[in-house]
């Protein structure tokens, strides 16, 4: 592998503890990658390696099931067994023999596994999807399962400095809090999964390849498509939202189009039923150069967006 090479997914430096007494093997791992990368630090015994695991803990664990003092399985255990670690993935590094019989793989928590003979490109990609994956996860929205902020802004990022044309809309809900607070949290979320497959369901009707949804959080959503489709793209999204959304109130506050309810100072206001504010940036002939214009650009149509009460839709139309 060239060390020069852009590692997949990592969107900063991974730390990675190699517990393995195996020279070859700690060898082939730290030619594979850049320090730039993913900089290992290795321990012979396994033993010593958990006080600093539970301290410091990496990015990735490579532990090789070969230990002398403890199995690489029982590593692997130990730490997914402590709630806040489980997300931290685990690669067990078996030998040949060790697949002769199947695995138990639902009693050994880990993530991915090498095995002797290596291969040093298996063993790269391995490991770089093992990373990959991991990334993703954390970055997922717990409530929707849609790409985060992280990824939502490595895929702006790419976009620019590959200067590709493309639309990007960031969504949000107005009166959304209202509604919040006087029906709960739960039926909040149920709007929050509502929106999110109006929008997901939207974009995928467009079929293009590149077609990119994502959440923020809370009621901030985005999606990025081609510039030719987008004003569509909106037009259904609010059509969709505004024949679902009324739904999801009580009958008596629906009859009425609005609900009593406290705003952020207090104070006892009417809220009208819940809309979808979006506002579009374009990026046309490399008009963008960091997804923080693009950002800022988006939070001033915003603005303009909400001073209409009803669903509404903004687009940059600046050269």
């Amino acid at each position: 592998m060239n060390t020069t090479d852009p590692a997949p997914c990592f969107v900063r430096k991974q730390r990675a503890f190699l517990l393995s007494d195996d020279s070859a093997l700690r060898d082939m791992l730290l030619s594979m990658w850049s320090s730039d990368w993913i900089e290992f630090t290795v321990f012979e015994r396994g033993r010593g390696a958990i006080e600093y695991l539970f301290n410091d803990p990496p990015d990735l664990l490579v532990v090789d099931n070969r230990l002398s003092d403890i199995s690489g399985a029982e590593i692997a255990n130990l730490v997914k067994s402590e709630n806040v670690y489980r997300q931290l993935p685990v690669v067990l590094v078996l030998d040949h023999d060790d697949m002769g019989s199947p695995w138990d793989w639902a009693s050994v928590e880990v993530d991915d596994f090498l095995v002797r003979p290596f291969s040093d490109s298996e063993a790269r990609d391995r490991i770089n999807l093992t990373l990959c994956r991991a990334t993703r996860a954390m970055d997922a929205n717990p409530l929707t399962k849609l790409p985060g902020n992280t990824s939502i802004i490595q895929r702006i990022q790419s976009l620019i400095d590959k200067e590709q044309d493309f639309a990007l809309a960031y969504c949000d809900l107005d009166y959304f809090k209202s509604f919040n607070d006087k029906y709960g949290f739960s039926r909040g979320d149920e709007i929050l999964m509502m929106t999110a497959r109006v929008i997901v369901n939207t974009i995928k009707s467009f079929g293009g390849s590149g077609n990119f949804v994502g959440h923020v959080g809370g009621d901030d959503y985005v999606f990025i498509m081609s510039p030719d489709e987008v004003e569509q793209a909106c037009q259904r999204i609010i059509a969709t939202f505004d024949a679902i959304v009324p739904n999801f109130y009580d009958a008596s506050d629906r009859k009425l189009g609005k609900i009593v309810s406290k705003d952020r100072q207090g104070l006892v206001r009417e809220f009208p039923i819940m809309a979808v504010s979006i506002a579009v940036v374009f990026n046309i002939d490399g008009r963008l150069k960091h997804f923080g214009e693009a950002s800022a650009i988006a939070m001033s149509l915003k603005k303009k967006a909400k001073e209409n009460p009803e669903s509404c839709y903004v687009l940059d139309r600046r050269n």
